[in-house]
């Protein structure tokens, strides 16, 4: 018989059980085909996913927010934070996508790691995005142990590049989103206890409007 203290101590993100382990606590990603190649068939529900990508628009926004939007319209949702958007959101799209205005935190500014890190670390928030150009890898540590401190879901999303690729990681996932031919290709670059690899998904089409220039 499981003890659940023993249980629960286990389902904390710093501690890996390996792939044949029982599952960590996920959140769906809203493609079965994502879900299905991924530990916990989705998302994980804490800690940091660093999603690389060779420009902005190419689909990464409609590729987080089904999870966003199922996150948001829990009894119990936190905020879900987004950081240093390089585009404004266009709100009326977000809710017609799921999203919850309500439970959504915007924060404009040049420097964001200070408060991604906060965001993450706060405990106040289910999920939060960063749109970050550079970062160093103990920055990138610390974010991870923010959000494992928080128990928050973080989505860095930072440009694609042979530099970027070549970078080591501490994110409990990170993955290349990229066009392909009406599609996304997405590249598993690193994933516990799942196998590397790519698959092809086709997100509904994501119409948002920018008080800047175009659409995130």
């Amino acid at each position: 018989m499981s003890d659940p203290r023993l249980d629960r101590l286990l389902e904390h993100p710093a501690i890996w059980r390996g792939a044949g382990a029982a599952r960590a606590a996920a959140v769906s990603t809203g493609f079965p085909e994502l879900d299905a190649r991924l530990p916990g068939e989705g998302w994980p529900q804490t800690g940091l996913v660093e999603i690389l990508i060779p420009e902005l628009g190419v689909g990464e926004l409609s590729l987080l927010l089904p999870a966003l939007g199922s996150l948001s319209r829990r009894a119990t949702a936190r905020w879900c934070a987004c950081i240093a958007p390089p585009f404004e959101p266009f709100a009326p799209a977000l809710a017609a996508h799921g999203l919850d205005l309500e439970r959504l935190l915007v924060v404009h500014t040049e420097a964001p790691l200070w408060p991604c890190e906060q965001s993450l670390r706060s405990g106040a928030c289910d999920a939060v995005i960063a749109f970050v150009r550079r970062i160093q890898t103990r920055a990138l540590r610390r974010l991870q142990l923010a959000a494992e401190q928080g128990r928050t879901l973080g989505f860095l999303l930072r440009t694609l590049s042979q530099r970027t690729l070549q970078e080591p990681s501490c994110a409990t996932l990170r993955l290349a989103v990229q066009p392909a031919q009406g599609a996304l290709r997405i590249t598993l670059l690193k994933c516990r206890g799942a196998r590397r690899g790519s698959l092809e998904l086709t997100p509904p089409a994501l119409c948002l409007q920018s008080a800047r220039q175009s659409a995130i």
